[in-house]
Order: structure tokens, then C-alpha cells, then sequence
């Protein structure tokens, strides 16, 4: 990976030269395009890049660094089918007490990469195989970042003063399978982001135009949600990010107990996923930045020559009271097995199956 220069690939432009890369949010609103990676843990990157122009998603062809993912049965997952419905139980424990009204539970799927991998070429085949609104790449080599996301959902869309979020919650394989607890979380992660929202918005201006809208999606529904409003005067990404990450969606009602219930039951870190990937404008006063989920990165795996690159993927479900244990992993099957699949040498769109559960390769 480190023969290869920095890019970015998101909002339908193709970045390159690198100028500068910051963790200070307020760059962002300075002058540039940037290329963003924000961790869930709360790591931030932001990527001055000075050339930047249209071009479409890499072609899925052989090549010097074609993608070589991993076998599909050499997938591992931090947490295995009953430790994960185990988990369910005890967010539900924590609902009963009155902690929380909502958690989202996650697992990260980790792979070994048989050979160093470039994460654009992985980004050619979902665009290929598994297109999404908020696709893309970040490659910084000097800085550990390997990001291949196929995200469908909006964090943060910004023009201007005008800010947007469309959060999603409700899952299922058609819109028929939806459940009622699927509106009623995707209605209660939408008052948390309307809440998020207001810490920086200008009082009155937060509105909802559009409720529980049912998107499709390849291999599944979702049902969407868009909150809206208008920045508050001297506010920008700095105060945005601040007052509204990490995401509602991936966290949890409310957002500091949920927290704390996540850190307590997940075994190992997310990273990207659940944090934020996109771009931002500050020319232009624009920027777009995804929910990091049905994304995947690239860990070097550790220090050393013997060190082997691998291939991490998150996947998780809202947990609710009404919540079946059961069927909440069913769900992380279904937001990976299409993606999972796309990404191992062998596999097929929505043939993967085969995880092998048990502690992440790396640990935490």
C-alpha cells in the first residue's frame, strides 16, 4: 500500500496532490477541498488535496493492483452468535431500567489479506457490484488510512448556512418485512439527530421534511428519514461536528448512555465504521459527509516485516425493548453477506456465508 499515492475518490471527484492533512476541524472551514475520515473513537483526519476533478468510480479490471480479497471462509467476528444475542439481552436490561430506549449493537468482521492490497481497486468492484449514494475511497498511506465505503446513509450535508441529515434506521429484506419497531426506532433516532441538530442550528429553523421514506437498496429496504436547518451565526464544521458526532443512527437514545452501554459490550474498536467519510468544500461552503457503515478498511495489521494487512468490515442493529435477539443478528447478516461477499476472492454478491465467530484477529 505504501507504493501507492494518497487519493480520494467520493462525491463523484477524483482527488489528488496532497497539500496538507489536519486534525483540526476548523481547517474546514478555511479554504480548500478536503477529504475527511472521522473514526468513532474520535480520531479526525481531514486531506487538502489541490487537484481535484470529475471522474467516475475506477474500472473493475486486472491490473497491477487488482483487489485480491480474502477467502471467504477466513473471515472472523468479534462477537459470535450467542455472545452478540447475549448482548441484545443486555441492552434490553439496560432499556428495562430505564438506562436507554435504544443501542446499536455492533460487531467488526476482520479477514487476513493474502497480498498488500490497493482499497481503490475493492472500491471498483462494490461500485460494480454493490453501487451506493455515498461510495468512495480515502488512501493516505503515511497515515494508515485505507477506506472503501458503499455507504447509503447521510451524516452531514451541508450548503451554504443549510445543514441536512438523513438519518436511517429500519432495515429489512423488502418493504413488506418491515416491522413496527422499525418506525418506531427510525422516529426516535430522527428526535436525537432533530436534538443533535438544535445544539447548532439557529433556534426555529430544524425541521423534519421527510419521514420513515422507504429506500432500496441492493439486497435490501431501508426506511430514511431527513432532518434540516439552518446554522446558527459564527457555527461551522467545527461546532457541527462537535454538537452531532458520532452519528445518532449508530449510537443510540440517548446518545450518552448509549455510549456507554456500546463501550461496555463491544469487544473491540470500530474505527471508521460508524464514524463519517466524505468531503467538504471550503470554497465553496459545501461538503457531504456518509455515516461510515457498509464500509470497509485496510489495518496494517501491526509493526514489523511479518505483519499481515487485513481487511476489517463492520456491520450492527438497533436495539429496541421489542427487539428479538434473534432476529437483530439475522440483520447484521443481512447489512454484510452482500458486501462481505463482494470483497473475498471467490465470492459471489449474495452467495457469502461462512463467518467464522470467534475474537477479532487483532484484538482490541
Amino acid at each position: 500500500m505504501h507504493d501507492l499515492p494518497p487519493l480520494a475518490r467520493l462525491g463523484g471527484l477524483l482527488a489528488t496532490d496532497l497539500r496538507d492533512v489536519t486534525d483540526d476541524p476548523a481547517a474546514l472551514d478555511s479554504t480548500g477541498w478536503w477529504a475527511v475520515v472521522h473514526t468513532y473513537e474520535g480520531r479526525l483526519i481531514c486531506a487538502r488535496f489541490a487537484d481535484v476533478r470529475p471522474a467516475p468510480p475506477p474500472p473493475a479490471v486486472p491490473g497491477r493492483w487488482r483487489w485480491r480479497g480474502p477467502a471467504p471462509g477466513d473471515w472472523t467476528s468479534s462477537l459470535d452468535r450467542g455472545a452478540y444475542i447475549a448482548g441484545v439481552e443486555r441492552v434490553r436490561a439496560h432499556i428495562a431500567a430505564g438506562d436507554v430506549y435504544q443501542a446499536n449493537l455492533c460487531r467488526v468482521l476482520a479477514a487476513p489479506l493474502p497480498a498488500p492490497a490497493d482499497i481503490d481497486a475493492l472500491t471498483a468492484l462494490l461500485a460494480a457490484r454493490n453501487p451506493a449514494p455515498f461510495a468512495g475511497t480515502v488512501r493516505l498511506p503515511a497515515h494508515g488510512v485505507a477506506v472503501a465505503t458503499a455507504s447509503p446513509e447521510l451524516f452531514l450535508r451541508r450548503r451554504g448556512r443549510t445543514v441536512e441529515s438523513g438519518p436511517i434506521k429500519g432495515t429489512a429484506p423488502t418493504p413488506e418485512l418491515m416491522l413496527p419497531k422499525d418506525r418506531a426506532e427510525n422516529v426516535m433516532i430522527v428526535d436525537l439527530v432533530r436534538n443533535d441538530l438544535g445544539r447548532v442550528c439557529a433556534p426555529g429553523t430544524v425541521t423534519v421534511p421527510r419521514l420513515c421514506h422507504v429506500e432500496h437498496h441492493p439486497g435490501l429496504v431501508h426506511l430514511v428519514s431527513t432532518v434540516r436547518g439552518e446554522l446558527a451565526p459564527g457555527a461551522g464544521w467545527a461546532e457541527l461536528l462537535a454538537g452531532t458526532f458520532p452519528p445518532g443512527s449508530v449510537t443510540g437514545a440517548p446518545k450518552s448512555s448509549a455510549l456507554r452501554v456500546i463501550d461496555d459490550l463491544e469487544p473491540v474498536e470500530r474505527g471508521p465504521y460508524c464514524g463519517a467519510v466524505g468531503w467538504i468544500d471550503a470554497d465553496r461552503g459545501a461538503g457531504e459527509l456518509a455515516v461510515g457503515i457498509r464500509t470497509f478498511w485496510i489495518d496494517t495489521g501491526g509493526a514489523g516485516e511479518r505483519a499481515r494487512p487485513v481487511l476489517r468490515f463492520g456491520t450492527g442493529a438497533g436495539i429496541t425493548w421489542d427487539s428479538d435477539p434473534a432476529g437483530e443478528w439475522a440483520e447484521t447478516e443481512l447489512k454484510a453477506a452482500r458486501l462481505v461477499g463482494v470483497a473475498s476472492t471467490g465470492g459471489q454478491p449474495r452467495e457469502f456465508e461462512g463467518i467464522r465467530h470467534g475474537a477479532d484477529l487483532a484484538g482490541r
